[in-house]
């Protein structure tokens, strides 16, 4: 049996929920120092925003946006040593409301890699299958490289300085030749085939990935950034299934207790779902919220439960169980056996 190198998932990720004050608040306990900070309020209509350690922390994306990079000093103040500062922005901290934050340790500011036609800056967390990637379009065909010394088998990419960037997303399922697919992180659209304009018709190595001549990933003298994950065994699993439409939906092995699941059905026009082991944090409550749009968190319909090795489709909704469709998704969790032989429990 091959055992995991991380015996305790929160040194990498973790969702930390926090209640806003309206004045400036320093949330603890995420168990590092994370490189990359998602947050959303749960309830209310606002932005998904998205900081992180390589482009600095008042530089803000949003998931649900076709937008460029803004600069904000009201958002994040600071990454810190166990979690993160925020301002005042009803955003991320507006008095009562509540709020949902996912964070990944990388390797800090980052540092330069060579190993592409052009030099990227990569903030990287190998052990986790966890890399940011910035790096500046040429306009021309280019490689990137990522840091992870694996092949990533998601790759989460955004042009920072284009106003009709889509966060343009490769994965390695979304058909049988995804250096020629592509599917939309900003909107709900299901995939495209057959296009050369954005991963150059190559996949990537465990060195570098491919980008085409498409604009939103490679303006000539633009910015782009990239969060790159591949699988490691008992912690992070990038895969796929194929709905049932049932509420006895499919049971997806991932390996590990789930405690982030991100999925996408490629062929339907469907919102992304997010899911997580701390809202409201027990089956069949899990709770969900929409990567792509402003909604507040979903309390009507509980898509899956988390279980010891993975996790169980409970309803037919086509945007995780669409029939015969084919569903991407991105697990974290934490490991069943890692290296110290301790077991994790069931819920």
């Amino acid at each position: 049996m091959a055992y995991t190198t991380i015996n305790k998932s929160t040194d990498n990720f973790n969702t930390k929920l926090y209640t806003g004050t309206g004045s400036s608040l320093a949330i603890t306990g995420v168990g590092h120092q994370p490189d990359l900070v998602w947050i959303k309020k749960r309830n209310g209509a606002t932005s998904h925003t998205v900081t992180d350690s390589v482009r600095g922390v008042n530089k803000q994306l949003f998931t649900n946006e076709i937008a460029a990079e803004e600069s904000y000093t009201s958002v994040l103040t600071a990454f810190d040593s166990d979690g993160f500062s925020l301002s005042t922005a009803g955003l991320i901290n507006a008095s009562s409301d509540t709020y949902a934050s996912w964070n990944w340790k990388g390797n800090g500011s980052g540092s330069a890699n060579t190993d592409g036609s052009v030099t990227s800056t990569v903030s990287v967390n190998q052990s986790a299958g966890f890399s940011i990637v910035s790096w500046t379009g040429t306009g021309s065909n280019l490689t990137v490289g990522h840091g992870l010394n694996k092949t990533p088998e998601m790759i989460i990419t955004m042009n920072r300085d284009n106003g009709n960037g889509y966060w343009v997303t490769y994965h390695k399922d979304t058909s049988a030749s995804p250096q020629t697919s592509y599917i939309y992180l900003a909107v709900n659209s299901p995939k495209v085939d057959g296009y050369a304009g954005f991963w150059n018709s190559t996949a990537p190595t465990s060195s570098v990935f491919y980008n085409g001549t498409d604009g939103d990933m490679n303006t000539n003298g633009e910015k782009m950034i990239a969060y790159c994950f591949s699988s490691i065994t008992g912690y992070q699993k990038v895969g796929s299934f194929i709905g049932n439409a049932n509420v006895d939906g499919p049971m997806i092995v991932t390996g590990f207790k789930p405690s982030f699941i991100l999925i996408k059905n490629v062929n339907a026009t469907q919102s992304w779902r997010l899911v997580d082991n701390k809202r409201i944090g027990y089956n069949p409550n899990n709770i969900q919220l929409y990567p792509d749009i402003t909604n507040t968190e979903s309390t009507s319909e509980y898509v899956v439960d988390i279980v010891s090795n993975g996790f169980k489709v409970r309803a037919t909704d086509a945007g995780v169980n669409g029939s015969g469709n084919t569903m991407i998704y991105l697990a974290i969790g934490q490991s069943i056996v890692g290296s110290n032989n301790v077991p994790c429990t069931a819920r």
